[in-house]
């Protein structure tokens, strides 16, 4: 009996030692991230934020709100650069209201609650030292084309005419023909074999018909920047309303990254 459980331990023993038991990588989506540290991170940036523009609040003269009009990140950098002597901010609308005041017994300065009242969806700051004339001249000319994009209204009707379409080279034609177009290769050159309306005036623009109107180099589209309000040296003024475009874009604004902060 002593001999066999020997023989059981060193068996044991020895399938111990031969048996590996595998273990499964470590999952990274069962890490646990710390709320308190994301809180704390948030927490500080908009802590910033409110200094930030309280800063430019003490620095420049004037600032205008303002919406935007078919949104171009690229173009909007180009406004930035074309007023780099004054300071933009777009997104976090509650933290920006939160640095105006909300009311006039925690305004910063005499009557910004009027400019946090229009901190509503799309709509950006613009702080400057330059006349009340000067930013308005310079915003009501400013306007760039671009491509509609889908959703957009069409502002034209727009028909391709039967005919050789030299501008595509013939790799194009099965897209043109997956868009909607009754194209076909005709020793080798891209052929519409018909008129093709591409849209109506008034249409509400689907993705295929933007791509057709890109394709073919039209644009429909308006950039431009449109002044709400001014506030300069305590006193506020409504310029215009928002359109509703900037109204609808804008979501939960404690949601948002800044878009534009220079």
């Amino acid at each position: 009996a002593i001999s066999a459980t020997h023989s059981s331990r060193r068996q044991g023993s020895t399938q111990s030692k031969n048996t590996y038991t595998a273990k499964m990588p470590k999952s990274k989506r069962s890490k646990v991230v710390s709320l308190t540290k994301t809180e704390k991170k948030n927490r500080d940036s908009k802590v910033a934020l409110v200094e930030e523009l309280r800063e430019c609040l003490d620095t420049y003269g004037a600032i205008f709100t303002f919406s935007v009009s078919n949104m171009r990140n690229a173009k909007l950098k180009d406004v930035r650069q074309a007023w780099k002597h004054s300071r933009f901010f777009f997104g976090k609308n509650r933290v920006m209201a939160l640095a105006l005041g909300k009311g006039p017994e925690d305004e910063y300065k005499p009557d910004l609650h009027h400019v946090s009242e229009n901190l509503r969806g799309n709509i950006g700051l613009l702080f400057t030292n330059k006349s009340r004339e000067e930013v308005v001249e310079w915003f009501e000319n400013f306007q760039e084309a671009d491509y509609a994009r889908s959703g957009n209204i069409a502002s034209k009707t727009v028909v391709v005419k039967e005919g050789p379409l030299k501008d595509f080279s013939h790799a194009l034609e099965p897209q043109l023909r997956k868009l909607g177009l009754p194209t076909s290769l005709q020793k080798g050159v891209v052929t519409l074999m018909g008129d093709y309306t591409v849209c109506r005036a008034g249409d509400v623009l689907t993705p295929e018909q933007a791509r057709v109107l890109k394709m073919f180099n039209i644009p429909m589209a308006d950039f431009h920047i449109k002044l709400l309000s001014v506030w300069a040296n305590g006193e506020y003024e409504q310029l215009a309303t928002p359109d509703e475009e900037g109204a609808a874009e804008g979501g939960d604004d404690d949601e948002e990254e800044d878009a534009m902060d220079s």
